[in-house]
């Protein structure tokens, strides 16, 4: 056994003896609900969980670890380790704010209380997104102890759930605070459990509410109905648009909608299984799944204002409202895609329906760059924890911080991985985490600082 792989392998027992207490760090994690909507919960519950973070890491050796309020009122968990000498600088991000448990009846066990269950793995809100992240980088500076090869700057956020952009703003107003020379945005995961990934590229995002007005006000239906333009099945036939009526395709004017996937692929059987879709029932749109998915615009309904089956009347609807995303693939504008959806669905309005149009937010799609000698250092983590080279996929996801980081520091490279494989099931009900994903990610987290560092060292001689 060569002297590196010996050091990896007392690292990985190390990582292992550190389980336990990862166990019960998460535990404590998940019984803070740090849902950052105060028409949901306190907000004391985020400032609380801040606080949690900011004395665990604290502990684990970052120093002047501290809560700083972000422009919408949300705390960012801010830390830092200076580097040793002519060493190069990491940060490490994660969010501690997580997702409303939406119904509780849905869950098989408490949402805010971790639950192991009989398959291994451990349920809760937050367990993977982003408390196990956390948990991931607590554990692996455990393991480092005083022998940490880099310098360190640490970010724990306190509202990305909500997309209220606190933290994006508050580097714009500080970007010496996260200066590094390697940024691991530790929100994503592998392609699926034992599998070593980098996501490398995230879908951007346009949103709008689209109102259709028909008529002055509803009217009865069996006194006007049928010459009487119906709101509600305009919108209809509006939305109806967006999808080719054969495949499921999405398709919006002036939109590139064939894009193809080049990384790792995401075999169709697992991911009927992983989106928990029917039997009989078929997926949507032509091409790989990973071109569905990462490559190629997708639109989705978020919801519709009408009236509700229980209680409707025997009316003809004279308005009707969606809510419509639209994911966006690197390479594509955000807002040049909000506007060829806008101008879509203005003109499928059929009848003469009155059509407004309310914008709401978009995020750019992102690349990363993964010839840097940050994303070298990671392969040979990734190769000596789990045993295959690294893999790259995209995630549908949008993570707006990226862009952010991106633009404030161009020569930074950009890494996001993490513990949340598709069976975590993150935002839904029985959301979970495998704790070998900690451990193994734990592991690859700190030999890839190691690594990182005598790269770093190598390419300077």
């Amino acid at each position: 056994m060569t002297s590196s792989a010996s050091e990896a392998t007392e690292l990985g027992s190390r990582i292992a003896a550190l389980m336990p207490q990862a166990k019960a760090d998460l535990t404590e994690l998940v019984a803070i609900p740090s849902v950052a909507d105060p028409r949901q919960y306190p907000p004391e519950e985020c400032t609380r969980a801040a606080q949690w973070v900011a004395d665990a890491f604290t502990r684990a050796g970052l120093r002047d670890v501290h809560l700083a309020e972000t422009p919408d009122g949300s705390h960012a968990v801010l830390g830092h380790r200076p580097p040793p000498p002519g060493a190069p600088t990491v940060l490490l991000y994660c969010h501690y704010d997580v997702q409303p448990p939406l119904d509780d009846t849905a869950w098989n066990s408490p949402p805010f209380t971790l639950t192991e269950r009989a398959d291994g793995r451990w349920y809760g809100r937050g367990t993977a997104d982003c408390k196990g992240n956390i948990v991931m980088h607590l554990t692996a500076l455990r393991a480092l102890g005083e022998d940490v090869p880099v310098g360190l700057k640490f970010v724990a956020e306190g509202s990305e759930e909500q997309g209220t952009g606190g933290l994006e703003a508050y580097v714009g107003q500080h970007p010496e605070q996260f200066l590094a020379d390697a940024l691991l945005v530790c929100d994503t995961g592998n392609a699926e459990v034992g599998t070593g990934t980098a996501t490398i590229t995230l879908r951007g995002l346009a949103n709008l509410v689209v109102t259709v007005r028909t008529l002055e006000g509803a009217v009865h239906s069996g006194m006007f109905g049928g010459p009487a333009p119906d709101a509600l099945a305009a919108l209809i036939q509006m939305l109806s648009t967006l999808r080719d009526p054969v495949t499921g395709s999405t398709r919006v004017n002036g939109l590139v909608c064939d894009g193809t996937w080049e990384g790792a692929g995401y075999p169709e059987d697992r991911f009927r299984a992983d989106a928990g879709v029917l039997d009989g029932v078929s997926l949507t749109g032509t091409g790989t799944v990973a071109d569905r998915l990462w490559a190629r615009p997708a639109v989705t309904v978020l919801g519709i204002d009408c009236p509700p089956v229980v209680g409707s009347a025997a009316a003809v609807p004279a308005t009707a409202r969606a809510r419509v995303s639209l994911r966006v693939p690197p390479g594509t504008d955000a807002d040049f895609a909000r506007e060829a959806l806008k101008r879509h669905l203005t003109e499928a309005a059929p009848w003469g329906a009155k059509v407004t149009v309310e914008p709401e937010g978009t995020g750019s799609p992102f690349r990363a760059a993964t010839d840097g000698p940050a994303y070298t250092a990671l392969g040979t983590a990734m190769q000596e924890v789990y045993g295959e080279p690294l893999a790259f996929l995209g995630q549908g996801g949008s993570i707006p911080l990226c862009n952010v980081l991106a633009s404030a520091f161009p020569r930074a490279e950009i890494i996001l991985m993490g513990v949340e494989e598709p069976r975590c099931l993150i935002h839904a009900p029985d959301e979970s985490v495998d704790p070998t994903e900690i451990e193994h990610m734990a592991h690859v987290e700190a030999l890839f600082l190691r690594e990182f560092a005598s790269t770093r060292s190598r390419r300077s001689r």
